[in-house]
């Protein structure tokens, strides 16, 4: 049974993936409708719609500095900021520059958030419900799109001006997320590198009240004393670090491989290729986003009982059969399975990638270097994501989408590959423990 104190320190963190999710999805809805307004080239709507993912790449490679320097707590805050600015000047915006300033900025908060948050929860959660408490990032990462996608149905009908309140609404939930902050404790493992003792032992405490004084004081020393391990004396890019350094690399690079963001982005340009109207293939965006929900539930009930390598595997397979099935029905026009295809694919990433990518790197890594190598995993992820975005637009002018697909389909073979060879599986384990396993004590 996971203790209420820790489940609500828990989600009020994961809320900055409810954020994550609505910020990268939304502007699917509002895409086609800036390109028009402002006559922008096929290059030129790429990179406005990569400008949030741009954002990202900035947000992920930097976070890990305000993380360590003035702690995770200290950062959460400032990445709900970030957010509130990001979607009321991305609404207000006049011309496509001041647009993408404004899309920069959330992305910036999404890099960020994708460094702190996981990293937040999987330090203050015990190792039997680890995998649960981190994964709640991915399950508000895919309610928040789930959120983006209906909200923007809703408000697809109200005018021209309907893409403003789209980008907009987002300044409510950012508000909540911001004030909500101000009530969880700051991480004890962080409290531990800087010298705070006292205050770790204190949070410590009230994550774990039935443990005995006596318990506390020698898990504050085994987490202590991993910080003191060869690993960390000898630098992040010492050879002990390689391991965790590409197991975090791979997991994002793979994510991204997979499609997923570039098919999130273009959902309703996808689903109008196979010739539905405009108005029903928002509809079944929103579809996207309650098959996502529901599996992610599914990945996240499974996570701490299969493991994290178990479900990369079904992942896997999920993904192959889904993007070669896809690539097939549009070279064949098979258009009618293509929905379905989609579906699957969603599922598949959910109880796969989705579930497994954010716990996953918050777990290979020493306490004194876990901030660096978050923020390692989310800048590989951002920066192919950013890639990836930017050019689907003209990778689908270019190619049959067939090609796109099989392409994708083809990166997921590697990934299967990549589990079998090198995934460790780290349900159960204590990240000190975690870190023994990985060879980073010797």
């Amino acid at each position: 049974m996971i203790q209420s104190r820790l489940l609500l320190w828990s989600i009020v963190s994961a809320l900055a993936g409810f954020l994550f999710g609505f910020d990268t999805v939304v502007i699917s809805g509002a895409e086609k409708t800036i390109q028009k307004l402002w006559n922008l080239s096929p290059e030129m709507h790429g990179v406005a719609m990569g400008a949030a993912l741009w954002g990202t790449v900035l947000g992920s490679l930097v976070g890990s500095w305000p993380t360590d320097r003035f702690g995770r707590k200290t950062t959460l805050l400032s990445v709900g900021i970030l957010f509130i600015v990001g979607s009321i000047w991305s609404a207000i915006a006049q011309e496509v520059y001041s647009f993408m300033i404004a899309r920069f900025l959330g992305g910036v908060a999404i890099g960020i958030s994708t460094v702190a948050s996981p990293m937040y929860i999987s330090e203050i959660s015990p190792p039997e419900s680890r995998g649960r408490l981190a994964g709640m990032f991915q399950f508000n990462i895919v309610f928040g799109i789930l959120m983006a996608f209906f909200s923007n149905y809703l408000l697809a009908s109200i005018g021209e001006d309907s893409w403003r309140w789209m980008l907009g609404i987002m300044a409510i939930p950012s508000v909540i997320y911001t004030l909500s902050c101000l009530a969880i404790p700051e991480s004890p493992r962080w409290l531990l590198t800087v010298g705070r003792r006292a205050q770790a032992i204190a949070v410590m405490k009230l994550i774990s009240p039935e443990s005995s004084e006596t318990d506390i004081e020698r898990s504050a020393n085994a987490m202590t004393a991993a910080n003191d391990q060869p690993a960390v004396r000898f630098g992040f890019w010492s050879k002990r670090m390689m391991r965790p350094i590409v197991i975090a690399f791979l997991v994002a690079f793979f994510n991204q491989m997979s499609g997923i963001n570039a098919i999130l982005y273009f959902a309703p340009r996808i689903f109008e290729l196979t010739g539905l109207g405009q108005q029903t293939a928002l509809l079944q965006s929103v579809g996207i986003g309650v098959t996502n929900l529901v599996f992610t539930f599914v990945g996240l009930w499974l996570i701490d009982r299969l493991g994290r390598r178990t479900l990369l595997y079904i992942g896997s397979f999920g993904y192959i059969a889904s993007l070669g099935l896809c690539s097939w029905a549009f070279f064949s026009e098979t258009y009618s399975i293509v929905p379905a295809c989609i579906f699957a694919f969603i599922a598949a990433h959910a109880i796969g990638q989705g579930a497994v990518i954010w716990v996953l790197i918050s777990e290979v890594f020493p306490n004194a270097y876990r901030a660096k190598g978050q923020s390692l995993g989310s800048f590989t992820h951002w920066i192919f994501a950013a890639l990836l975005t930017t050019f689907f637009p003209t990778m689908v002018t270019a190619f049959p989408p067939g090609y796109v697909f099989l392409f994708f389909c083809f990166m997921m073979v590697l990934q299967l590959i990549w589990v079998k060879m090198m995934v460790p599986e780290t349900k159960g384990r204590s990240l000190e423990e975690i870190q023994t396993d990985l060879g980073m004590e010797a």
